[in-house]
């Protein structure tokens, strides 16, 4: 298959090589306090790989995801990443009356998070390109995901964060040898930060949105959704939403099923956002983004006063007529106890958000109906935020 980058404002392309990160023209547009400009998409074109193409013809059931990635399948570390859970949970199922509900639980993947499938593809892209240095600002997953799998690849992680991250995603960060900047302020502050050090000095950034390879390995999500499923696609999907990648790389994993004629149409996505945090639910109602309102949610991974990837979401959103449902922090508490206490799952609160928006949906008149699947994507693992999960535990 063949890849490029192409830009999601004004569609110029661009070859995929190191430090291409964003379009010249639409970058240069760049004003403060908005998501980037000229952010870029993977772009596949070409014949299918011929696991893919088994499929087309009913002759298998499975195929590798990476396949579909723009580097070499010989080039990914070894670390085990994807390939995760699809719980069918019992109890809620009979509960809610869902009788097709789902979790897919990325919890599982090697460091707790869906954020691995980025720091796969973008180590997988380093070790081709002889590239050993990456930068990369986190609110705790993205760094300690990138830090792991680099361990496994024989790369060097720097990593600014927010001093107020919790303190299991620093620990975990260090555990696996990353260079760890604690930053006195904001997620949008190490961001800043993390791309200077990287223009003045060099090396990969890992950057969420910033680098197109964020996007691009996490719609793996969604093609294994699909195989899981017995090679169809979901009626809805719920997923927690922050900066916009990972419902960006939701959506670009169905588009690219869609166009190579694995879907009919793409699924409908819920993007579900912390009453403190609804910067992308703000745009979809406005038609914009506006001036940025600073963040205060206790679900640290979706908390952003500026989603850096909130050009792409919001445009898919508008294209395949997707919504957003906002819950509240004590929503988000009783969501993961509940989803814990129900399933055996325990979901940091970033991630059990999207479970909240599933219940919010079925108490205001928009839920699932009883012969629709219905997929929620848990993103992080409960562990990683002990101090927050404390505050739904009853006494």
């Amino acid at each position: 298959m063949d890849f490029l980058y192409t830009c999601i404002e004004c569609g110029r392309s661009y070859p995929m090589e190191p430090q291409r990160y964003l379009c010249d023209e639409c970058s240069a547009q760049q004003q403060s306090h908005e998501p980037l400009r000229g952010q870029l998409e993977t772009v596949l074109s070409g014949d299918l790989p011929e696991d893919w193409k088994a499929i087309h013809r009913g002759e298998a059931s499975w195929a590798d995801p990476r396949s579909l990635l723009p580097v070499e399948v010989e080039h990914f570390p070894t670390i085990p990443v994807g390939n995760t859970p699809l719980w069918a949970p019992e109890v809620l199922r009979k509960e809610l009356g869902i009788p097709q509900l789902y979790f897919k639980a990325d919890s599982a993947n090697p460091t707790g998070s869906l954020k691995d499938r980025a720091s796969y593809l973008v180590a997988a892209f380093a070790r081709r390109e002889n590239l050993h240095d990456i930068v990369v600002a986190s609110t705790g997953n993205a760094g300690s995901s990138m830090a792991g799998v680099a361990a496994s690849a024989g790369l060097h992680v720097r990593l600014y964060l927010p001093a107020s991250a919790p303190a299991a995603k620093i620990v975990q960060a260090r555990q696996y040898g990353a260079h760890v900047i604690t930053v006195d302020g904001t997620y949008d502050d190490a961001f800043d930060q993390s791309l200077a050090f990287v223009t003045e000095h060099g090396g990969l950034s890992r950057n969420t949105a910033h680098n197109p390879l964020t996007v691009e390995g996490k719609k793996t999500v969604s093609l294994e959704m699909f195989l899981q499923l017995g090679c169809r696609i979901p009626d809805r999907v719920y997923v927690a939403t922050g900066d916009g990648v990972i419902l960006s790389g939701v959506y670009k994993g169905f588009e690219d099923l869609v166009a190579f004629g694995f879907a009919p149409k793409v699924p409908e996505i819920v993007c579900v956002q912390a009453q403190g945090s609804q910067a992308i639910h703000r745009a979809l109602v406005q038609g914009h983004f506006g001036t940025p309102v600073p963040s205060q949610t206790l679900a640290d991974s979706i908390s952003v006063d500026v989603p850096r990837g909130g050009y792409f979401a919001l445009g898919r959103l508008q294209r395949h007529n997707g919504r957003c449902v906002v819950v509240e922090d004590h929503a988000i508490l009783r969501a993961q106890r509940k989803l814990a206490s129900s399933t055996g799952l325990f979901a940091e609160p970033a991630a059990a958000c999207a479970f909240a928006g599933l219940l919010a949906d079925e108490a205001n008149g928009h839920g699932v109906a009883a012969d629709q699947t219905a997929v929620v994507l848990i993103t992080g693992d409960g562990l990683k935020d002990i101090k927050a999960a404390a505050q739904g535990v009853e006494s």
